[in-house]
């Protein structure tokens, strides 16, 4: 029997019937339904990795590495698969299921140590969510290459979720309607919900390469204060401020959010940073912005949610994109910065614009991908591939949304609920 059927035989009683995709084995050999998406395994060692890392994981390290490919869309594949999942009910992978691959495995020659981890796999030390660690991991994932990202996202550099004002991106109904035009509306609803004006203080907590602060002190005459702990992030907008004459509005340090001072502002902002700072520290963040901000200012937080046990989006992005991320139910983040003491004005959900702004990522992947392969490496490249692939599908389904979040914190006294006999000052 050829490795193809071999397989077939041992995945179908864990998928519930037949192959979902057509499968291609490194001997020639085929199986699978003739019009489905072609999955190439191109070496025994592809088999080994999803033995050792049954499920996501293993199948992300053997796609990096290009042990495992997939011909055609991506995200087709993908989503066959979930849908796959969802519809036949399938549980997660048992101890007879990783037997009956290990036999497989086995027969083909392939069985052995664990193979080492991918050179793009995240290898962090020391416990979770501590200063030293959490450096670790935003380098990881921003300190890898400036250019890489000047190539992937658009001029102004925004590495967070666009808001698309005229309908759906890339349909012949608007052609000049994208993602730079869906990154300046987003800058500018931020700024409008923090009713920014010349001269007001803004803190830009996590400020990434700067495409708030740049665009609120540019355009709304902002005086900003932006902090990020990326060294190539702040070495990056140090560069922009000084080419752009800002001088005088911009100023950004290298500094955690755990170690602010300086208060008043008259707003303060922090986009699709939460989502690092971990469950355990997520309290002290939102105090941090609580405490940052003047009386009455108006505090504006985008953040990613998830529901389900893998709050930090799955195996493969724990392991590759984004280490000790947390996510949670966006009711669960609003509750939390009540806690904090900051009053909650509005959530607008933004999931769908999410979907979008992964797909004009990928599109720009696609088109500069010999450029992505040299600045990264392919397995870097690939990595990218599969994150941005897989990233849009958990937005399209459901399985991930992402919401601004307006809330102020308060300019007069309030009495705690649960306490009546003691007071909280707000400010």
């Amino acid at each position: 029997m050829t490795v193809a059927a071999h397989l077939e035989s041992a995945l179908r009683p864990l998928l519930r019937g037949p192959l979902p995709v057509r499968l291609h084995a490194w001997d020639g050999s085929v199986a699978g339904p003739v019009d489905a998406p072609r999955v190439m395994l191109e070496s025994p060692r592809a088999l080994r990795r999803i033995l050792w890392h049954p499920g996501e994981l293993g199948a992300a390290q053997a796609y990096v590495t290009g042990e495992l490919d997939v011909e055609g869309d991506l995200t087709e594949a993908l989503s066959i698969a979930w849908r796959t999942v969802a519809e036949r009910r399938i549980p997660g992978v048992r101890v007879r299921d990783v037997l009956r691959l290990a036999v497989v495995v086995a027969r083909a020659g392939a069985l052995g140590a664990p193979l080492p981890a991918p050179a793009t796999q995240a290898r962090l030390r020391g416990r979770r969510n501590v200063p030293e660690r959490d450096r670790a991991a935003i380098s990881h994932h921003y300190d890898s290459s400036n250019e890489f990202y000047s190539l992937l996202l658009d001029p102004a550099m925004a590495y967070s979720c666009a808001y698309f004002t005229r309908g759906v991106p890339g349909t012949p109904d608007d052609p000049d309607y994208g993602l730079v035009e869906a990154q300046r509306d987003k800058l500018d609803l931020v700024c409008d919900k923090l009713e920014l004006r010349p001269g007001a203080r803004l803190l830009d907590v996590g400020c990434g390469w700067g495409s708030l602060s740049l665009h609120a002190a540019e355009n709304y005459g902002a005086q900003v204060l932006a902090v990020t702990i990326a060294q190539a992030q702040r070495d990056y907008l140090e560069a922009r401020i000084a080419d752009r004459g800002l001088g005088d509005l911009v100023r950004v340090r290298l500094l955690d959010y755990r170690d602010l001072t300086e208060t008043g502002f008259d707003a303060v902002a922090s986009l699709e940073m939460g989502e690092h700072v971990g469950e355990r520290n997520y309290p002290r963040y939102a105090h941090a912005l609580h405490d940052a901000a003047a009386p009455g200012a108006p505090v504006l937080i985008q953040q990613m949610s998830r529901r389900g046990r893998h709050r930090g989006g799955g195996p493969f992005i724990e392991s590759f994109i984004a280490p000790d991320m947390a996510m949670r139910p966006v009711g669960d983040t609003v509750a939390r910065l009540e806690d904090a003491g900051l009053e909650v004005r509005g959530v607008q959900a933004m999931r769908e614009h999410y979907v979008w702004t992964a797909h004009a990522w990928m599109r720009r992947l696609e088109e500069r991908w010999d450029e992505a392969e040299a600045l990264l490496g392919p397995e870097g490249a690939r990595t990218w591939r599969l994150y941005l692939a897989g990233g849009a599908l958990a937005f399209e389904q459901g399985r991930m949304g992402v919401d601004q979040i307006l809330a102020q914190r308060p300019a007069t006294v309030r009495a705690v609920c649960d306490a009546p006999d003691r007071a909280v000052l707000a400010p």
